[in-house]
């Protein structure tokens, strides 16, 4: 199988802007032979290479990463490591009761393991917070959402707390927003710093990533062949962590659908500024419509800024380009100032745009594909913590390792088939801009 695409990601990876230079890369050249081979250097593929270390002490585990760390999409999320139901299709986020019970423990399971490699790698509170996140409603529509929510999550047993308007004023220093909804298990992380730390932590423990190594084929010849540019890689065994640029290896074709979001990023606040805003130093919402328009506040690394994320494109060529990010530059623009009439003349540093994959029922693209090649990809918008869960348990499936999380992954479906491609384009770009229509404040 020849690879002849590779995904492109529009505009600069902002978090890992803020971060000092990396160390030069090195890319994979010559041939090797490997115990593992993990193709992706992302949420899941780093994951994966964790756990087979854990697993495999003594193996060789080679990592191919088609960019840099933190270039790709698991650089440029928004950073929240969400461990409730988080279904960007719904109205509500929220499922059915036993599958949203099957996803916390999973999604806990995956921030458990990360919050180790963490603590094992030594890496700071700014790059991994565990504070809880705040669903914002700006409008009583919004705030119908978080009490519906709330509401599912009293029968699922789970604790939240409802925001009134004054709370969130004094959280985030705007009065944009009605109210909130407080849940306190997810994760805040710098996505840059965390994945950057992960690498580090793997690298220092013996795993060899190349990055600026992108796979341009992959050949079964008794084990499987991976080539790169320059080098080679031999080996029994492949995890497959590239999200939706599976389809590109020829695995699940049809049945992938490619989106992209995207975000904005501020210059630095002036003290004078960051005094007119007011609120915490630290602090992030997601929007109570699953197509609304997520914020942050940061400080620490890169200073004190803010950040919004709203609107998606369907884009199944894998690729966006700097005139869409362009055209959705103007939202966040009004996106910022509805919300920050005190910053009037702030304006961005930064703006970009990263790939999401989805099926159209909502599962993963997970198992093994190949006799030797496991595919641990279609995250669902999730990708922070389903994506570290499918990497792991990619893992465990590979090395023969079973759990009760694992044979939940393998139990569900398979992704359904999309419509013919020109009308899944239609049916989804469709669906998109009724969405966004419909949020109306909340983007």
């Amino acid at each position: 199988m020849k690879i002849k695409r590779l995904p492109v990601d529009p505009g600069a990876a902002a978090w890992n802007a803020l971060l000092p230079a990396a160390a030069p890369p090195e890319p994979l050249e010559g041939a090797v032979t490997a115990d593992w081979l993990v193709i992706g250097a992302g949420l899941a593929g780093l994951a994966a290479a964790r756990r087979l270390a854990q697993l495999h002490p003594g193996d060789r585990i080679v990592m191919l990463e088609a960019r840099r760390v933190a270039e790709g999409p698991a650089g440029r999320n928004s950073g929240f490591m969400i461990d409730l139901p988080h279904d960007l299709t719904s109205e509500d986020y929220g499922g059915a009761i036993e599958r949203d019970l099957f996803q916390i423990r999973a999604n806990r399971h995956a921030i458990a393991f990360a919050k180790k490699a963490v603590e094992d790698y030594g890496l700071t509170r700014e790059a991994f917070d565990p504070v809880g996140k705040v669903n914002a409603a700006a409008t009583g529509k919004g705030h119908a959402h978080n009490v519906d929510f709330a509401r599912h999550l009293a029968v699922l047993r789970e604790p939240c707390e409802m925001l009134d308007a004054g709370q969130m004023r004094e959280m985030t220093g705007t009065g944009y927003y009605r109210s909130g909804l407080f849940t306190p298990g997810a994760v805040m992380l710098q996505p840059a710093m965390f994945v950057r730390g992960i690498a580090a932590g793997l690298i220092s423990g013996g795993v060899h990533i190349h990055e600026k190594s992108p796979v341009v084929a992959l050949e079964r010849a008794g084990n499987w062949v991976a080539k790169t540019p320059k080098g080679q890689v031999t080996t029994p065994r492949v995890i497959l962590a590239v999200n939706g640029h599976a389809e590109s290896f020829g695995q699940f074709t049809g049945r992938l659908m490619h989106v992209f979001t995207y975000a904005s990023m501020t210059r630095v606040l002036t003290s004078d500024e960051g005094a007119r805003l007011g609120g915490h130093a630290r602090w992030g919402v997601t929007p109570s419509d699953p197509l609304g328009t997520t914020v942050r506040r940061i400080s620490g690394t890169g200073g004190d800024r803010i950040i919004v994320r709203n609107r998606f494109t369907f884009n199944p060529s894998l690729e966006s380009s700097e005139v869409q990010l362009a055209r959705v530059a103007r939202d966040h623009d009004r996106a910022f100032a509805a919300r920050f009439p005190m910053l009037a003349g702030v304006g961005m540093d930064y703006r970009w745009g990263g790939r999401l994959c989805l099926s159209r029922n909502g599962v993963s693209a997970f198992g093994e594909v190949e006799e030797g090649v496991f595919a641990a990809c279609c995250q669902n918008g999730l990708g922070t913590a389903k994506g570290t869960l499918s990497g792991l348990l990619a893992a465990e499936q590979a090395s023969g390792v079973g759990s009760e999380l694992l044979d939940g992954m393998l139990a569900e479906a398979a992704p359904q088939k999309l419509p013919w491609r020109p009308i899944a384009q239609i049916g989804a770009t469709a669906f998109l801009r009724w969405g966004e229509m419909r949020a109306g404040r909340e983007l």
